[in-house]
């Protein structure tokens, strides 16, 4: 990840927590319906590393959200 987009990680990574809460899932529920660990999807939530689109689209799917929402990104 270029370090200028660290910020957008960031609150991608807020917004997928957010809406992971919403949908009362814990890390390991949703990294386990998406394939991945849950020290990846900890990762994600907390901008410690890129992530895939193919993994973004995945984790819509299981939270039923469109991807733009993971992307509204609030000041």
């Amino acid at each position: 990840m270029q370090e200028k987009y660290f910020s957008n990680y960031k609150r991608l990574g807020l917004n997928i927590a957010y809406y992971r809460k919403e949908r009362n899932l814990s890390q390991m529920k949703l990294a386990e319906k998406i394939n991945i660990s849950r020290t990846h999807m900890s990762r994600i939530e907390t901008a410690d590393c890129a992530v895939s689109l193919d993994v973004i689209f995945d984790i819509c799917t299981i939270l039923e959200i469109e991807p733009k929402k993971l992307f509204d990104f609030r000041e």
